[in-house]
Parts: structure tokens; C-alpha cells; sequence
């Protein structure tokens, strides 16, 4: 029993770098905070919570794909997880660069919807494919191959999954302070944007050069 939960379980060091460079990525402004704001502040506090729920469901659906096509690439060989480490950890930069330099993620949009806030946000996060690469990219970087791949996978997405919702369940019930914030104050949202661009980049640097020198 010991040696199975061994096999699942991921190290401690690697899961804390894991939920650093998830909680990087997860407190970037972006189109998620960006819909839940506005839905907050367009249609109301439960409406705000619905849709960071309906987003945190399609973190999990990103998850079950991601686990069911890497752990055919886990399976196939030393050199398709070697190519997956590596066009992931450069993938990493590309995302760190990008957030340092997109300035114009935060766009100030009043309009209330009628769409239902949960459906609809589902939609936006499963339907959005540069989440789909962010997932086949990040988790494979924190996997033990050693261990069960697929339970490693499901932990960390369930992870990215309860971080997400937590933070934008808070967004939501202020968002009213949150979108002042980062409208009245493009400092704060700027610094908040470089710091977890430059976390991604240094992330993805060290997982390259782990991986070339391996």
C-alpha cells in the first residue's frame, strides 16, 4: 500500500514549484479574471461565483484531455517525452514573454449578459485552445515518470482546478474593489503581469536547460 501511494503521491520540493508557477499564471490578468469581473460587476455577485465555477469546470476538462493524450506519450517513448519537455518548457517562455509584454488584456466592458454565466464560461475556457497548449506544456514538467502518470496528471489539474476557483470566487465577491484596482491603478495589474511573466519565463529557462543537459 505504501509503495502504490508512493507511486501516486508527487515530491514536495516539485509540487511547491508546481502551485508557485500555477498560482503565477492563474493571478496574470487575463480573459478568465477579465469575464468573471465583468460578470460580476454587470450581473452580480452569483453570477460572478457561477462563472468562476464554470471555469474552474473547464480546467478539469483541459485536465482529462491532457492526461488522456500524455500518457500516450509517457508510454511511447524516452524520446517523445524528452520532445514534450522540451517545446514545453519553451512554451512556458513564450507564455512569460507574452504576458510581460500584453498590455491590453484588462479591456473595461460594462455590457451585461444574458447568458447563463456557468454554461457560457465553460464554453470560453474549453473552447479556448491556448488552454489546451498551456495544459499540454505545464503539467507533463512536474510529472515523476517513475510513479502512476495519469493520477499525477489528475492531481495536479484538480490542483490548477481548486487554486482557479478559489481565486476567482474572491475576484468575484469583490469585484467591485479588484476592477477599481486594476483600472484606476494600470501599476498595480502591470506589476502583478511582470512578475508572473517573469516567473513563467525563469520556469520554462530552468525546465529547457534541465532538459538539454540531461
Amino acid at each position: 500500500m505504501l509503495e502504490i501511494a508512493a507511486a501516486i503521491l508527487i515530491e514536495p520540493t516539485l509540487l511547491a514549484v508546481y502551485l508557485v508557477a500555477a498560482g503565477a499564471m492563474i493571478l496574470s490578468p487575463g480573459p478568465d479574471t477579465l469575464y468573471v469581473l465583468t460578470r460580476s460587476v454587470g450581473d452580480g455577485r452569483d453570477a460572478g461565483i457561477a462563472s468562476a465555477t464554470g471555469i474552474s469546470v473547464g480546467v478539469l476538462v483541459h485536465t482529462l484531455a491532457a492526461v488522456v493524450g500524455l500518457s500516450a506519450v509517457f508510454r511511447a517513448s524516452e524520446l517523445a517525452f524528452a520532445a514534450v519537455t522540451v517545446v514545453g518548457a519553451a512554451y512556458l517562455v513564450y507564455l512569460g514573454v507574452r504576458t510581460i509584454r500584453d498590455d491590453g488584456l484588462l479591456l473595461e466592458d460594462d455590457a451585461p449578459s444574458t447568458a447563463s454565466p456557468f454554461r457560457e464560461a465553460v464554453l470560453v475556457n474549453v473552447l479556448n485552445p491556448q488552454v489546451a497548449l498551456f495544459f499540454l506544456a505545464f503539467l507533463p514538467q512536474f510529472v515523476d515518470r517513475t510513479g502512476h502518470v495519469p493520477m499525477q496528471l489528475s492531481i495536479l489539474g484538480a490542483l490548477y482546478a481548486l487554486v482557479t476557483m478559489g481565486y476567482l470566487a474572491t475576484v468575484a465577491v469583490g469585484s467591485s474593489a479588484v476592477r477599481r484596482i486594476l483600472f484606476a491603478r494600470p501599476r498595480v495589474a502591470d506589476g502583478v503581469r511582470w512578475l508572473s511573466g517573469l516567473i513563467l519565463v525563469g520556469l520554462g529557462l530552468r525546465l529547457l536547460l534541465g532538459s538539454v543537459a540531461g
